[in-house]
């Protein structure tokens, strides 16, 4: 452990957030920030992307997602995917073309819905699952999609960030590849993160749901912060395919998404109840939505996944919901792997609230501190 330059208080703090402890973030805001705000410009120039996201008045305007871009002539995107060019957009993505990294997943899969969901577990069988049990032969298409409207300091993704050298997917290739290939069970669209690329997934989607006559889930696993009209149509075709949709929901604290991931996280829990109200309860048989915290030492803790699982509680007490081990990666490597005291009292904490809690990455703890 180190000191927080702020309070002095000996507790794990990150360089990455110019070693100021959580408490001090949340309860001195004004004067911290200052501290750690040009370490996330660093980031965003190394990676050769905007720092913030333009709003140029009389630009073009971009709303996929909460950034809601407004590039002038020569300006990029938050996301790195679309730029004006001489007043007109050029966008290296569209519903026909996606730029991302695919590959077969043999079920189980490393999926954070896999301890509930058809694929794992054969929940929803016959409707939504091959068969009663986990569905061992078949595979997710995992489909990691380049560019993210946010910068995770934590981010074990983070070359996905960068639009460059990307594989391109035509919607037609992607069809093709389901059809041809009985064994994939689901595709799961994730990232960096969906939302950029979201008229993709939903012209994907339906030409899946419509020309394809089996079983394809389709799940989504972002941050949450799409255009609603867009998530909207991502939880129709999530609901009606057996799939699952899954929110980071990173903090609870504004501040602290704001500290660790570079944006206020208002949308992710909008999205997540509006989903709710619109579509939860027409899927009894099997969870729609589901969360994930990630329990970064000294930042994520108990507090924040009381927060957070109060939030779900309020809405409906079997939501499922995964604290996730932290491995240290990108530009927090000075923390450690979740401490086990963390872990154990985050989760005590989630179950005082909820039915289905789950810990993911359980063969970190083997390396992890006790406190």
């Amino acid at each position: 452990m180190d000191k927080c330059v702020e309070c002095g208080e000996a507790r794990y703090v990150s360089r990455s957030l110019g070693y100021v402890c959580v408490a001090c973030i949340k309860d001195r805001w004004n004067t911290v920030y200052d501290r750690f705000y040009g370490k996330r410009n660093n980031i965003r120039d190394a990676m050769g992307l905007t720092r913030e996201a333009p709003k140029t008045p009389g630009g073009i305007p971009c709303k996929l997602c909460v950034r809601e871009c407004i590039m002038g002539i020569g300006e990029s995107g938050y996301c790195g995917l679309r730029r004006n060019v001489d007043g007109r957009l050029h966008s290296l993505v569209s519903p026909d073309i996606s730029l991302a990294h695919i590959y077969l997943d043999p079920h189980i899969t490393n999926c954070c819905a896999s301890y509930f969901c058809p694929g794992g577990t054969g929940a929803g069988y016959p409707d939504y699952a091959y068969r009663k049990g986990p569905e061992y032969g078949y595979y997710n298409l995992a489909y990691f999609f380049y560019g993210c409207s946010f910068t995770c300091l934590f981010c074990q993704n983070y070359s996905l960030l960068r639009p460059v050298k990307a594989d391109k997917q035509t919607s037609i290739e992607v069809l093709d590849m389901i059809r041809s290939d009985e064994r994939i069970s689901c595709i799961c669209w994730v990232g960096g993160t969906p939302e950029p690329q979201l008229p993709f997934t939903i012209k994907v989607g339906r030409l899946i749901l419509e020309d394809i006559d089996r079983i394809v889930r389709l799940c989504y696993e972002w941050n949450g912060t799409g255009n609603w009209a867009l998530v909207k149509r991502a939880g129709e075709l999530a609901l009606e395919s057996g799939g699952i949709i899954k929110f980071d929901l990173k903090t609870y604290s504004e501040e602290l998404s704001i500290a660790l991931s570079g944006i206020s996280n208002k949308r992710s829990y909008e999205n997540f109840e509006r989903l709710f109200h619109k579509y939860y309860n027409d899927r009894s048989s099997l969870p729609l939505l589901t969360a994930t915290t990630l329990l970064v030492p000294g930042y994520v803790g108990s507090e924040e996944v009381e927060g957070i699982s109060r939030f779900l509680a309020e809405l409906d007490k079997g939501i499922p919901y995964s604290l996730l081990i932290f491995h240290p990666d990108h530009y927090m490597r000075d923390l450690p792997i979740t401490p086990v005291k963390q872990v154990k009292k985050s989760y005590e904490v989630a179950k005082k609230y909820l039915k289905n809690v789950n810990i993911g990455n359980k063969h970190l703890l083997a390396l992890a501190p006790d406190e």
